[in-house]
């Protein structure tokens, strides 16, 4: 039977198989050690996942645009194809926390210049990075993206990045991210390094899961993999669920809680309907000393996009785009805040609203090719501002962007 060997910072501590007559999987202790999970302390006996990988392995199972090339090449290459084919593929280039050996092959790959790919944002650069990588992405999402090593000339550092673009489904989704996540920053919260490209083709990602103070990667879980669940649940989920889980695990609680509120409430404002259980994490040490929520990462006004978008979990049951009396109300009963610091953080937050508008509002001035989604950006930002009024638009006022 073939196996992944799985190792916690480079010690081997057990191994995963697949039992395809039962199609089930089974991962085994084979040493005492740190566990490979917050939800998968060390025991005996075996954990079994029915039909799914464990959701801390299916956490870097490649969904969307990358899955489709990865999908024709597997299939091409091995006749087959099936979770754990892809996972063996995928998991020895892994760089995180768990590493892996697998039948298959370690692939030797090179390194790009971040200058490099930052100024040459083309169709053909990003299609090479896919290529170049694609026995390395691991990661997961929609859109099109790749994993890449780049090299900074400043610093002499070579690091992983994730690079993003679009396609005319969602124009302008880099501008569009990178403006959503410096306003949840100016809003106190942390956020993954970000950088533009030269024609805003680009969003370039820094990884955050590496401790380059102590030479070592933090452990990186998402939300739903701590709920037990799969990339297919990732919309059957609560806010109330993921505040309850971010509590539950992490060490700095009344930091983490805040965080969590803060980045809930710009979701929120911001319309970032596809805030989903794989969007939110937990980063901690390999002493589990230090348990908290991870930056914040893919967050993007999808209103623009889909005029009638919803939130993707719900919050007192409903998906809807509550205001200031129900958000708040969120976060005093389920982030444990008193009302005057959920108050405070609302209205923090609506100050980073404020200047994120007028400084698209300068931006637009002279980039049009950003006029069309930038302006719609804007006009749900203003009334995110003005509560009742989006309450009261018409489907007919807003099907006019269509």
């Amino acid at each position: 039977m073939k196996k992944i060997v799985v190792k916690v910072v480079n010690e081997t501590t057990g191994e995963l198989f697949y039992e395809k007559e039962r199609n089930r999987f089974v991962f085994n202790y084979i040493q005492k050690s740190a566990p490979i999970s917050l939800i998968m302390p060390y025991r005996v006996s075996s954990y079994v996942w029915k039909n799914k990988l464990h959701p801390i392995f299916d956490m870097n199972m490649p969904e969307g645009y990358l899955f489709e090339i990865l999908k024709q090449y597997i299939a091409k290459e091995y006749g087959y194809i099936d979770d754990f084919l892809t996972f063996s593929y995928l998991c020895p280039n892994i760089q995180s926390r768990l590493t892996y050996e697998s039948w298959c092959a370690k692939s030797e790959v090179v390194s790009f210049h971040l200058d490099e790919i930052l100024n040459d944002d083309s169709q053909d650069t990003f299609s090479k990075l896919v290529r170049t990588y694609l026995s390395k992405n691991a990661i997961s999402g929609i859109q099109p993206k790749s994993l890449a090593l780049l090299t900074d000339k400043g610093s002499l550092s070579t690091k992983e990045y994730i690079v993003k673009t679009w396609g005319e489904e969602y124009s302008q989704l880099a501008l569009n991210e990178y403006f959503c996540l410096k306003a949840v920053e100016k809003a106190g919260v942390s956020i993954a390094n970000v950088q533009l490209s030269k024609n805003n083709r680009f969003l370039v990602v820094e990884r955050f899961n590496y401790d380059r103070e102590k030479d070592e990667f933090l452990g990186f879980e998402e939300i739903l993999t701590l709920l037990g669940k799969n990339k297919e649940e990732k919309y059957s989920g609560s806010y109330e669920s993921v505040a309850r889980t971010i509590y539950s695990v992490t060490t700095n609680k009344l930091e983490s809680m805040k965080s969590f509120f803060t980045v809930t409430v710009m979701n929120y404002l911001l319309k970032n309907g596809d805030a989903h259980l794989k969007n939110f994490g937990i980063l901690y040490t390999n002493d589990f000393k230090k348990i908290y929520l991870a930056p914040a990462y893919d967050i993007v006004n999808t209103v623009v996009y889909h005029y009638k978008d919803r939130p993707a979990l719900t919050m007192f049951g409903k998906k809807v785009w509550f205001g200031k009396k129900e958000l708040v109300k969120f976060g005093v009963q389920e982030c444990y805040l008193s009302k005057k610091e959920a108050e405070e953080i609302y209205e923090k937050c609506l100050v980073s609203l404020k200047e994120t508008i007028d400084k698209m509002e300068a931006y637009l001035q002279t980039n049009s090719e950003f006029q069309n989604i930038g302006s719609k950006m804007v006009d749900t930002f203003k009334l995110s501002l003005d509560e009742q009024t989006y309450k009261e638009l018409s489907d007919e006022l807003i099907r006019t962007w269509k």
